[in-house]
């Protein structure tokens, strides 16, 4: 059996393994509401990171462009980057997959190494995507944390009538 239609015959069995365990990086009760949850505008994170997940894994399986296939990873990204987490914990989801497909190679004995690798290479590219939109994310977040306490200190230093000090020096 060729390993894309291994793997489109056990893509519900990967795609809710894979989900869950994005979910684990969440505090019980978080990862709890998102996997209940099912509906777009009750829960637009975990819907985001489900239908972001399945296009990301329907496009590997046919082998659809890269750059195509970013602005789903791009959507889970960005809701990840701003959670607080370490990079590690935000980008492992896309090397879990690598695990989970080997897995259900394992299972179903599959046996196709040429696949796997060339499958596996995507798979790495598109992981160091993530990291490009990670870093442009958090960059953002720092840029703007910047620009807010610039602005507090400005504010503050109008309100203390200090600017034409500050101004004049």
């Amino acid at each position: 059996m060729k390993l894309k239609d291994l793997l489109s015959e056990k893509r519900g069995t990967i795609l809710k393994r894979w989900f869950d365990k994005v979910l684990e990086t969440y505090p019980a009760e978080t990862s709890g509401f998102l996997k209940n949850q099912k509906r777009q505008f009750t829960n637009p994170v975990g819907y985001t990171i489900s239908q972001g997940l399945e296009k990301i894994f329907e496009g590997l399986l046919q082998d659809t462009p890269l750059s195509e296939i970013s602005p789903f990873l791009d959507d889970i990204i960005r809701i990840r980057a701003v959670q607080g987490l370490t990079p590690s914990q935000d980008l492992a989801f896309m090397f879990d997959l690598k695990k989970m497909i080997r897995d259900e190679m394992k299972t179903a004995k599959a046996n196709a190494d040429d696949e796997i690798l060339e499958l596996e290479s995507r798979i790495d590219a598109l992981a160091l995507i993530a990291f490009d939109i990670y870093m442009k994310c958090r960059e953002k977040i720092y840029e703007l944390k910047a620009n807010e306490v610039k602005n507090m200190t400005f504010r503050l230093l109008q309100r203390a009538n200090l600017m034409g000090e500050v101004q004049g020096e």
